[in-house]
């Protein structure tokens, strides 16, 4: 991926004044990403602080890396690796518990921009969606090698489709045929598969959005990862260290509420935000990837 690239984090202030940053502390940011909140944690911190970013993205870690050398090398560490792998990328960088960890469960925005990575139905690719490429299933073997009645059952569940059967059914009739290469076939089909009076003229939410979403999630298991790593993450923080997670689905934050309030109820972390906090209307205008996000925070207790 070349070319200039724009990143616009979410929530950025928001994120930094959660985290607390004590300037010598040791943080972790779960999804580096480009280093979008990266770069304001290194400017919250001192010479003695310690940033540890992970990414599951080979070509996203070399970006974050140009962008983050300007705060010095030796004082952060990126790592490829996904962020439920916490104990063993903690033990390969000589860490043992830290003040803060960020989590940013969304797509970054140059996976959905770079047409080749078939995150977005906006432009033609193929149907990849995997965050890192070198491992799992893409998109298009999961389309062609899972059944009928599983394909509903993945957009019911992680897309919240109304037509989940609908289109799992001219899913399966239309590969018998010819296999989907592209976003614009899936795209094309979805269209083709749901009553025109919600196809034709939609207003705020193209009718393939959910079956992308839904795909994305599976084919990543994020589900999946997240809850692997929810159910490790109060072992890595020090006593009044902070637990930050920005998710954009109702899937994410209600599995990141669940454990939220079940680590209060038995005094592992409390709860510093009660309810979600969402970006401003002027954060919104000026980036429509804030709309969907929800920031909870937690800290944990002695």
């Amino acid at each position: 991926m070349t070319g200039i690239f724009i990143h616009r984090p979410v929530l950025v202030r928001e994120v930094v004044e959660a985290l607390k940053i004590q300037p010598d502390g040791s943080y972790i940011d779960g999804t580096v990403g480009a280093g979008g909140h990266a770069s304001q944690i290194l400017e919250s911190l001192g010479d003695g602080g310690r940033l540890l970013g992970i990414d599951r993205d080979r070509e996203i870690l070399e970006i974050a890396s140009t962008r983050l050398e300007s705060y010095g090398k030796h004082r952060f560490f990126l790592l490829h690796g996904s962020y439920e792998n916490l104990e063993q990328i903690c033990k390969s960088a000589g860490v043992e518990r830290v003040e803060g960890i960020l989590l940013d469960l969304g797509v970054s925005s140059l996976q959905l921009d770079h047409a080749e990575r078939g995150f977005s139905f906006l432009k033609d690719a193929p149907l990849d969606m995997r965050m890192n490429p070198e491992e799992g299933r893409s998109a298009q073997e999961v389309l062609a090698q899972t059944s009928q009645k599983e394909l509903e059952k993945i957009f019911r569940n992680l897309g919240e489709e109304l037509f989940s059967g609908r289109i799992a059914r001219v899913i399966a009739e239309t590969r018998r045929q010819h296999p989907l290469r592209t976003t614009k076939d899936l795209s094309d089909l979805i269209l083709q598969a749901i009553p025109r009076r919600f196809s034709s003229g939609y207003q705020r939410l193209h009718p393939a959005t959910r079956v992308f979403q839904a795909l994305r999630i599976f084919v990543n298991r994020e589900l999946e990862r997240l809850e692997i790593f929810l159910n490790k993450v109060p072992d890595f923080l020090s006593e009044g260290g902070r637990l930050v997670i920005l998710s954009y689905h109702s899937l994410e934050d209600r599995l990141v509420k669940t454990y939220f309030v079940d680590w209060e109820r038995k005094g592992v972390l409390k709860r510093v935000t009660k309810k979600p906090m969402v970006a401003s209307e002027e954060e919104k205008e000026k980036n429509p990837r804030s709309r969907s996000v929800k920031m909870r925070v937690a800290e944990r207790m002695a």
